[in-house]
């Protein structure tokens, strides 16, 4: 029963007792005698006590009503506060309206409206190979299966992704209308395992590591150009990082070989380059001896060129300066020091040339091996 009838039957109780006094009505104290009734001039019975359920007049009602409504807000909370990084979806009689509510304090009607708070920050996917099942955490990061693709031949392969993102506030109650409060898993997943399928399945799984840049930028636009195409743009993609590639075992296997089998080809062509490397220098060592002997012999023969050369000059320079009378003074040089080594050897015999020419040809006749030539 509300304040206000309980007011209003107080007050009707409270004019019934005073109109039953004014009559002469009212119980009144007995002073003496075994009877009852209304004789005797004095009260019969024990007086009933006024009762004031007006709460001592209308000021006192007004204070109980009012605490009544501060009651009634608190338990029903006719409003509601959002927080940065959140919107508020407003609700009135199950139909959300278009615009969502901004960060701050709004007030609802309690019962008919009712407020849905949805999250707006930067959300995490982890698709990782050593989570079974996915999981959500209260900081935003969701924990998923590795997706397990096929490859061009049909082997399978798992790529590892991190994919941030974050639902777009302009059209928040938009989202929330179309896709539920479990948009992501609606949108974000199976457009992330769509394009990564169809990616992965052009190449060869052999090829993929050491593609892993390209496909990383390949899966990312895929992924971004499939959410912006969406109505209304529920989300807005931050970034896809390719954490890593897991291939078979097989091909694992396969890849080492041919690898193994590259570095020993590669090995075998150091070793030829080195080798040649090698030749080289002993080549170009011997071209150097040969040019270093080369030049020392077109050195000698280039001075004795020029050494000819010289005497020759110098014999023409001398042949052009001999006179007969410059000849002639050296032929009585040459017999004045002849007549000089005659006085000291007379055996001595002297030959002229024939011309007269000098130096005449001195013997020693003393000399029995010069003699005997001499003879």
């Amino acid at each position: 029963m509300k304040k206000e009838d309980n007011i209003l039957m107080a007050s009707d109780m409270n004019d019934y007792f005073n109109k039953k006094k004014s009559e002469g009505g009212g119980f009144k104290k007995s002073t003496g005698g075994s009877g009852g009734g209304n004789g005797g001039g004095g009260p019969k019975g024990p007086q009933m006590p006024n009762i004031d359920l007006n709460f001592g007049g209308g000021k006192a009602g007004l204070v109980y009503f009012l605490i009544a409504i501060v009651l009634m807000l608190v338990l029903a909370k006719p409003f509601t506060i959002i927080e940065e990084g959140q919107r508020g979806i407003l609700s009135t009689n199950g139909k959300y309206q278009d615009q969502a509510l901004l960060p701050g304090l709004h007030f609802i009607i309690p019962v008919i409206q009712k407020v849905y708070v949805v999250d707006t920050k930067v959300r995490v996917i982890n698709y990782a190979s050593r989570i079974e099942t996915s999981s959500h955490t209260a900081s935003g990061i969701i924990t998923k299966p590795a997706i397990t693709v096929l490859d061009k031949r049909s082997l399978p392969v798992g790529i590892e992704l991190t994919v941030q993102y974050r639902l777009n506030s302009q059209f928040a109650a938009q989202t929330i209308s179309n896709w539920g409060f479990s948009w992501e898993d609606k949108i974000i997943n199976p457009v992330v395992r769509d394009v990564v399928r169809n990616v992965i399945g052009k190449y060869d799984a052999e090829s993929l590591t050491q593609m892993r840049n390209d496909l990383g930028a390949e899966i990312e636009a895929g992924i971004r150009d499939s959410v912006n195409n969406l109505k209304n743009s529920p989300a807005v993609l931050q970034s896809v990082q390719l954490r890593d590639i897991i291939l078979p075992q097989k091909v694992k296997e396969q890849i080492e070989r041919v690898q193994i089998a590259k570095q020993e080809v590669q090995k075998a062509e150091q070793d030829v380059q080195r080798v040649k490397q090698e030749a080289l220098k002993r080549a170009a060592e011997a071209r150097g001896v040969a040019e270093k002997a080369r030049i020392e012999a077109q050195g000698k023969a280039d001075a004795i060129t020029i050494q000819a050369d010289a005497k020759a000059k110098a014999n023409l320079l001398i042949a052009k300066s001999l006179t007969t009378k410059l000849l002639q003074l050296e032929q009585m040089k040459v017999q004045g020091k002849f007549n000089e080594a005659l006085k000291v050897n007379k055996d001595a015999k002297i030959f002229l040339t024939p011309g007269g020419s000098t130096p005449n040809i001195w013997v020693d006749t003393k000399d029995v091996r010069q003699r005997t030539t001499a003879k």
